[in-house]
């Protein structure tokens, strides 16, 4: 037996040499505990709120352990689970940074993938579409182009058939144009980690990260002893099925949430990995030492400064440095004290890791918020915790260009310019030019010695206010020799057919193209050589102005008249797509290929349909100038002109590919009240029960309150309403056709005796959706199946688009 004495020493010895070891835990310190519990009341308060059945929450300086703590349960379905500290949880995207950011990374230090190196000189046929300019740093940064997720209404299953989804892939913006957050990005540079070291993923992190940096617990498809402390997430039934929310299904455990992984097989660059906060904890040391833990080396200084630093384009209001998140949207687990040049990630399961390498400090925050119903939101949990750690750790927010200051190191290394907030400049949008005032500059040229039909309203506007119509009749050497309105007159005021006139101001004819006919006729067309059109749309299927623009074509390629398009924005983006097709065509459907928002402007659904209905029109487009596919409408400069009486701002526009495809069910959506299609409602409705149910489903991007009104005409006029108002929170996760269909879904269930749900076909274009609702299937599963006509229409369009 050892003497007390040599003992003592002894586990001196071996207290060193776990400190440092890779492999030793680290020390447990105290730093202001008062103050660290308010991460109890936070907590505990989530808890109890349902956003999440509990937590694990780990705050580090250094080497040491400063506070770390389990909350609530593992698991309540089947059976309770008390949270461990030692609890393994599903990622989701902290896979991004944790694996696959530090494989690419090691593999660029060895010289064997440069971050200019095009994506497709791994993945062969990864070029197609015009994605040959994609690089690795473009995917590291989520500026590819490529949308968020391949979809997944289509029944693909394997790891291959991502591959070739990603190289069919169409991008929505030139690469470095747009911050637009990809999985698809991530999967791609798991592959090219693959191919180039020579082994999957999965056991190419083991090997070079998680095994040296003694991360025991960490990595893709965990063995089944580790089921018992994995954190399970949400019920589901089928290994590919999503939405993943069968109320009959088993929970998730073990396997990964993500759909798109989960397809893979499990392994894959965006998701797929699991971990626990100890493991996590000792990945945060390696990066707050450069790159060292212990003796063990996984990455060099520079390396680990190069990922963490800005790499977004400069002047991007997004900041992203290598696969980490800087500031961005995305960005709100940083809390309001850690100090821009700090970094960090997070997981849609509920998962956060916060870095701040000026104070040496980090924050971990796992949940498994998805479980059991996948109704828990932890964001603004994560934000409130890292501000409450980073008031216990004393964090000092350095002034940019201080001699600490990590934001002077993360300028000088890519030249991004940062106020004295912190916040990254802001570099203006050209102001965008209609077509109109491209026509104009170039003295009218495409309609010199013409004698002009001009279909048009109050929408067609110069940049400065002028109308279409009066500029092109005072145009030198242009022969405006009528007018033609469509639906709601040449004032935009009427919600009615509307009649022929004529023009007070200039005295010519005003045809009308929605009254006794939607067509122009010969006698409407007589003596005119060119129709030109300038109106304003909304990006949305069953806004008639775009079936106006059809029918124009088809009776001007009958009679050899030429169309020139004056071009305007999609006040709406032009790169969001959503909604099913339809199967018939009709004056609010003229084509049944497209889905109900389908994100491109007038000149280019002339293009569409000239070729696609085989028109043969002798047509020109006159571009917008400086419109990208990204801008809403309060970000190109122009004044907002109603389109018809009841679209009257931005935020109603935004609504309305939801809430107009409800319009002809017997609710009311707002229409003789001064806010329509920001609220619906009808005298039947009971307005908070609707909120309630509506908000109890999560939808991104908005919010319902309960409300009362009395419309003055259309529908119900006169007669008091309960409903909604629907406050957008953030307008980029909106997708209100969903939301649409959501808030049918509701109205069925709450009042399937006297909901009309059958009468919404006609706008919203696909009775069996409408039939699964009122099955009693899930609404976000069935919006889900729209993946596949979404899909194509996106390559459908592509070939026609004039933006970028």
């Amino acid at each position: 037996m050892l003497r007390p004495a040599l003992r003592t020493c002894l586990v001196a010895v071996l207290l060193a040499l776990a400190a440092a070891s890779p492999r030793g835990q680290a020390p447990r310190q105290q730093a202001d505990a008062p103050r660290f519990a308010g991460i109890d009341r936070l907590v505990d308060e989530a808890i109890a709120a349902k956003a999440a059945p509990g937590a694990v929450v780990l705050v580090g300086r250094g080497d040491a352990i400063l506070f770390e703590k389990a909350y609530g349960q593992r698991a309540t379905a089947p059976a309770p689970e008390p949270m461990t500290i030692d609890t393994i949880f599903d990622l989701a995207s902290l896979t991004k940074v944790v694996a696959t950011t530090t494989a690419v990374m090691k593999l660029i230090e060895e010289g064997r993938v440069r971050l200019t190196d095009p994506v497709a000189a791994f993945v062969p046929g990864f070029e197609r579409y015009g994605k040959g300019g994609i690089t690795i740093r473009h995917l590291m940064t989520h500026v590819s182009g490529l949308r968020p997720d391949v979809d997944l209404g289509d029944p693909w299953q394997g790891y291959d058939a991502a591959i070739e989804l990603a190289r069919n892939e169409i991008p929505t913006s030139a690469p470095g144009e747009r911050f637009v957050y990809s999985d698809i990005n991530f999967f791609l540079l798991g592959d090219v980690v693959a191919r180039v070291s020579g082994v999957p993923l999965d056991q190419y992190v083991q090997r070079e990260i998680f095994q040296p940096l003694g991360m025991v617990d960490t990595g893709f498809k965990p063995a089944a002893s580790k089921l018992p402390r994995i954190a399970p997430t949400e019920r589901c039934d089928t290994l590919s099925a999503w939405p993943c929310n069968n109320p009959d299904a088993a929970p998730l455990r073990g396997i990964v949430h993500d759909p798109t992984s989960r397809r893979m097989g499990g392994v894959a660059g965006h998701a797929g990995l699991f971990s626990t906060a100890r493991d996590l904890s000792r990945f945060a040391r390696m990066l707050i030492g450069g790159g060292k833990l212990g003796t063990v080396r996984v990455l060099s200084p520079l390396t680990v400064a190069k990922m963490t630093s800005p790499a977004t384009p400069d002047g991007m209001t997004s900041v992203r440095g290598l696969g980490w998140d800087i500031d961005t949207s995305y960005s709100a687990n940083r809390g309001e004290l850690f100090p821009i040049g700090s970094y960090g990630h997070t997981g849609f399961t509920g998962t956060s890791l916060w870095v701040d390498p000026g104070s040496q400090s980090y924050v971990i925050v796992l949940t498994s918020r998805l479980h059991p119903d996948g109704k828990g939101d932890v964001t603004p949990l994560r934000g409130r915790i890292a501000t409450v750690a980073a008031a216990a750790l004393g964090v000092e927010a350095t002034e940019p260009g201080g001699p600490s200051s990590t934001v002077a190191v993360s300028r000088r290394m890519n030249g991004t310019d940062f106020g004295a907030s912190g916040t990254p400049s802001i570099q203006p949008v050209a102001p965008v030019l209609p077509g109109i005032d491209v026509l104009a500059r170039s003295g009218f040229a495409a309609l010199q010695g013409k004698r002009v039909g001009l279909i048009t309203n109050h929408t067609g506007r110069n940049a400065s206010g002028e109308t279409t119509i009066d500029v092109l009749h005072k145009a030198k050497g242009v022969q405006l020799v009528a007018l033609f309105s469509p639906e709601h007159g040449i004032r935009g005021v009427l919600d009615e057919d509307v009649p022929s006139s004529r023009d007070e101001k200039t005295g010519l004819p005003i045809h009308s193209l929605y009254g006794e006919t939607r067509r122009p006729t010969d006698a409407m067309l007589n003596g005119i050589d060119t129709l030109v059109l300038d109106l304003q749309d909304v990006g949305v299927r069953f806004y008639t102005y775009s079936a106006t623009l059809g029918y124009v074509l088809e009776e001007a390629a009958k009679r050899k008249i030429h169309v020139v398009v004056l071009d305007r924005p999609n006040p709406v983006n032009g790169w969001q797509i959503e909604g099913p097709s339809t199967e018939t065509s009709s004056f609010i459907a003229y084509l049944p290929k497209m889905p109900v928002r389908h994100g491109m402007t007038l000149g280019e659904l002339a293009q569409l349909f000239n070729g696609e209905n085989q028109i043969g029109a002798s047509l020109t487009v006159i571009p917008a100038e400086n419109w990208r596919r990204d801008l809403w409408y309060d970000q190109t400069g122009l004044t907002w002109v109603n389109p018809s009486p009841n679209m009257r701002n931005l935020n109603q526009a935004t609504l309305y590919p939801g809430i107009g495809a409800l319009e002809y069910s017997n609710i009311s959506v707002g229409r003789g009240t001064e806010q329509p299609f920001e609220q619906l409602g009808a005298p039947w409705i009971d307005g908070r029960a609707l909120a309630a149910a509506l908000n109890e489903r999560a939808m991104p991007g908005v919010r319902f309150y309960p409300i009362q009104f009395t419309p003055t005409s259309s529908k119900y006029a006169r007669e008091p309403c309960q409903g909604v108002f629907m406050v957008i929170i953030n307008r980029g996760a909106l997708q209100p056709v969903r939301m649409g269909l959501e808030i049918a879904a509701t109205l069925w269930t709450l009042y399937g005796d006297q909901y009309k749900m059958e009468t919404t076909e006609r706008l919203l274009g696909s009775r069996r959706s409408l039939d699964r609702v009122k099955s009693g299937e899930d609404p976000a599963r069935v919006s889900a199946d729209w993946a596949a006509d979404e899909a194509r229409w996106r390559q459908l369009r592509a070939k026609y688009l004039l933006y970028k």
